[in-house]
């Protein structure tokens, strides 16, 4: 399975973006995703992720309340809407996922997409 992230971007504290992921080779009806981010110099962070069949979904507490992460089947492509962005909020932020059914918040996803850099300015 190939990820493909795209929908990073530069705005300013406040702003929305919209990332997705797109999958080849796979289906996101039979994985599981996860969006992570890394800033620089840190370690890779889990940002929210939905189970295979999207009857669970859990968020970071960071993310909770201001991103929501969605499947949409038909274009096997999930989506990770970011609301009322910070400047703490910047970082690269990679789609991944797994043939598994339950959600992990450690990076242990099989399959990851190559980044999307989010910048969000004061």
């Amino acid at each position: 399975v190939q990820l493909q992230a795209c929908g990073g971007g530069l705005v300013q504290a406040g702003g929305s973006l919209r990332l997705s992921c797109a999958a080849s080779g796979g289906t996101f009806g039979t994985l599981t995703v996860a969006w992570f981010s890394r800033a620089p110099g840190d370690e890779r962070v889990f940002v929210a992720a939905i189970s295979k069949y999207g009857g669970t979904i859990h968020y970071a507490d960071s993310a909770k309340g201001r991103f929501t992460i969605a499947k949409d089947i038909a274009k096997n492509t999930v989506y990770l809407q970011m609301n009322s962005l910070k400047p703490e909020d910047t970082a690269t932020y990679y789609c991944a996922a797994d043939l598994r059914n339950w959600i992990e918040s450690s990076p242990n996803y099989a399959f990851w997409g190559q980044g999307t850099l989010v910048t969000v300015s004061s």
